[in-house]
């Protein structure tokens, strides 16, 4: 690492150019995190205490909602004290570092969201080995599978990004330190790390994409098949809460990245980044706690034995 840029000092823009404290943003950004940190503890909490929740479907679920409090905890938390400070310094080491944790998170959401597409794709079109397929064995390996294919992928963007120069302006046109922002204020070539971006959101985002996308092809082919208009909505029911959240999540992931820019690039850039850094892992815990008739009866149950309990209280 070059001893030039490793004291720098960088700036979070926000969404001023002007620094100082922001309490309208502290405020929507902190609810937005509470809500989203409240919502997926419930739920991992709920789907493990039930125990007709400890199926692999579940067990995805759980895995996904703590990668979802880790995704937002790597940057919300710096961000709301930047609003409420007004000091938006962020110094090189504390970058990189979350530069680090939130690409680690964020293909470890991926390729969860693609393991759950094929614990679906398994559960409809093969139901009959479906527990024998999706064994506990496959399912801790498709798990810890995420967190390595995170943690490669980021150390690999990390270390080539850490070794650029940043000697023009540091200030970052971004909400948090992202690689794309960072590469526009780096004053060395930047070619060689814009392939390995290039080709990291081919491989550890278009390709998921492309898994998931065949998986569902499959899913519709074989729900086509039932003869029920009933048995076919019941069927594709188990599957509207995470194809849901797949669409969401990937829609603003395409958005950000393979956009081609505008005369609003930054703008855009920063509205996107609001969208899947702080507001989908907030839905993600409402969409299935909503459409997910199984967590919606655990959690009326909940509620009314609490609500009893107070009562005879």
């Amino acid at each position: 690492m070059n001893n030039h840029t490793s004291d720098t000092d960088f700036y979070i823009s926000g969404f001023s150019s002007s620094s100082g404290k922001q309490p309208l943003s502290v405020f929507l950004f902190l609810l937005i995190y509470l809500i989203g940190l409240v919502g997926n503890l419930v739920l991992i909490l709920v789907t493990f205490l039930e125990s007709q929740l400890n199926t692999p479907m579940y067990f995805f679920l759980r895995n996904l909602s703590f990668v979802d409090i880790c995704y937002t905890s790597v940057t919300l938390p710096k961000l709301i004290d930047i609003f409420l400070t007004g000091n938006n310094i962020m110094p090189f080491i504390p970058c990189f570092a979350q530069l680090h944790f939130f690409t680690t998170t964020g293909c470890a959401e991926v390729f969860l969201l693609t393991s759950m597409a094929y614990d679906r794709y398994i559960a409809i079109c093969n139901p009959l080995c479906y527990f024998l397929i999706m064994n506990n064995r496959r399912c801790t390996q498709l798990v810890l599978g995420s967190w390595v294919f995170g943690l490669s992928n980021a150390f690999l963007i990390t270390i080539f990004a850490s070794q650029l120069s940043y000697c023009g302006s540091k200030k970052i046109q971004q909400l948090f330190c992202d690689v794309k922002s960072l590469l526009k204020i780096a004053c060395s070539d930047t070619a060689g790390v814009q392939i390995i971006v290039y080709l990291q959101v081919l491989f550890a985002g278009l390709c998921p994409f492309l898994l998931s996308v065949i998986s569902y092809i499959g899913i519709i082919k074989s729900i086509l098949k039932v003869q029920s208009a009933g048995g076919r909505k019941k069927t594709f029911s188990t599957c509207t809460s995470h194809l849901t959240v797949l669409l969401l999540f990937y829609g603003t992931i395409f958005c950000m990245y393979i956009r081609p820019p505008s005369e609003h690039s930054e703008e855009l850039d920063q509205f996107f980044s609001i969208l899947y850094v702080a507001v989908t892992p907030m839905l993600n815990p409402l969409i299935y706690s909503l459409r997910n008739q199984e967590v919606k009866k655990v959690l009326k149950r909940f509620i009314i034995i609490k609500s009893h309990h107070r009562s005879l209280t």
